[in-house]
């Protein structure tokens, strides 16, 4: 079964807790801070797997979770670093985060391997935090937390030329007549359910690689039958080849076919139209009958600089032509694979995280924002020196000046998530 869309959850490993421990051996009773550091939590990588070309595998397991790191321990012992998840993908796989639909990675390129979401760094254990002042701190810090994250995983079909056009006009034999591809040909009324791709070599040498889209249908950009599955296999290539039946055999219109098969690209995707040459094969003129079709076809479109060319994909004839004008108009666009470029920012520090400060009743006031909420996750607020970095921490990123702003008087309640304190001047 071909699958070449699939949702699936990813957390890369939590890093692991930093050690308190004191050193305590004979003859030293009163030893310093010997706490190790925790271990690095496990990466999320993805990596093109060259022997895969579908995504079925992700239909059966849908949750990557990485390991955690391993927690600091005494004698500075550091906690092992987890095992990095390496998730294999076909080339061509398009990663997106779900909710927002930006674009995380772009698998385009044989071998590529891409880490996407970092493990968390291990916290550290006491012996960093002791001074000449504090020599026995009693104080670690927590791991950094895991990353998760719901993906959408597209396969977009790496091909030089896209064969579009309606069921059943021939686009599975001609790819068949001009590569090394064996698609299924038969006289079927339903569409061919996955994208083939032949490598094609025209007689002056040109080779370029020719996917057969599956055949679309009007309403495909709605989502109306296998649309978008079918569509987003377009956006990779850099000819679009329409295949139409000149022929007339299926009582549809020609040149009616062309307008509807890009109107239906031009829904899902305004770009395509407007960036990639196109070139139109009218099939079935061994059937006869074809020559009016054919006029109408040039007097169409020839003026918009879409060239028309009669062929037989059965008969193989002008199949060289075609290629030759095929090789021509690929010539015209870069040579490049059409990458889609990332647009998914994590947000890497804390920092520039917003938060809010509201009085929801006299005297109590509510501080919230992922920043500190996540800040809170890895520091050890139940300790004195914890809870001391945690008043810093609100100092520095001007809470404190917000909640005074506010209004707030000695003695007030401030409520941080779980946490509330009197507010001390």
């Amino acid at each position: 079964m071909f699958v070449d869309k699939v949702k699936i959850f990813v957390r890369s490993g939590k890093g692991g807790d930093g050690h308190v421990s004191f050193r305590r051996e004979k003859y030293v009773p009163n030893g310093g801070p010997d706490g190790g550091d925790g271990g690095r939590g496990g990466h999320i990588i993805f990596e093109v797997d060259s022997g895969c070309n579908t995504l079925m595998k992700f239909r059966h397991q849908r949750h990557f979770k990485a390991a955690d790191g391993e927690n600091g321990g005494k004698k500075r012992c550091h906690g092992k670093d987890a095992e990095d998840l390496i998730i294999k993908v076909p080339q061509g796989t398009v990663i997106r985060e779900a909710e927002t639909g930006h674009v995380v990675a772009d698998l385009h390129a044989a071998g590529q391997r891409e880490i996407l979401f970092k493990g968390g760094k291990g916290g550290r254990g006491n012996q960093h935090f002791a001074t000449a002042t504090r020599q026995a701190p009693r104080y670690s810090e927590k791991g950094k937390p895991a990353k998760e994250y719901w993906l959408i995983l597209e396969l977009k079909m790496i091909a030089d030329v896209g064969l579009v056009g309606y069921p059943n006009v021939g686009k599975s034999t001609l790819l068949s007549m001009v590569s090394n591809a064996q698609p299924k040909i038969a006289n079927y009324h339903f569409t061919t359910l996955a994208p083939n791709l032949g490598v094609v070599t025209n007689q002056y040498g040109k080779q370029f690689v020719m996917a057969d889209i599956p055949g679309l249908i009007e309403g495909a950009a709605e989502g109306i039958g296998l649309g978008h599955d079918f569509l987003r296999h377009v956006e990779r290539t850099k000819v679009l080849l329409h295949v139409v039946d000149a022929a007339g055999s299926e009582g549809r219109d020609p040149v009616e076919d062309i307008y509807a098969i890009q109107k239906e690209i031009e829904l899902f995707n305004p770009k395509i139209l407007e960036e990639k040459p196109q070139i139109i094969a009218a099939n079935k003129i061994d059937m006869g009958n074809c020559e009016e079709n054919i006029a109408r076809l040039k007097a169409e479109f020839e003026p918009k600089g879409i060239k028309v060319l009669p062929i037989s994909a059965a008969g193989n004839e002008n199949l060289q032509e075609l290629l030759k004008d095929v090789a021509d108009l690929l010539a015209t666009v870069p040579s490049e694979n059409i990458v889609f470029e990332p647009e998914f920012e994590e947000i890497s520090t804390m920092s520039n995280e917003p938060f809010t400060v509201e009085e929801v009743n006299e005297g109590y006031f509510v501080v919230e924002g992922h920043g500190i909420e996540r800040m809170m996750g890895y520091t050890a607020i139940d300790t004195e020196q914890g809870f001391a970095f945690f008043q810093k921490y609100l100092r520095e990123k001007g809470i404190i000046e917000a909640l005074e702003n506010a209004g707030i008087k000695e003695g007030d309640t401030v409520n941080i998530y779980d946490l509330e304190f009197d507010y001390v001047k």
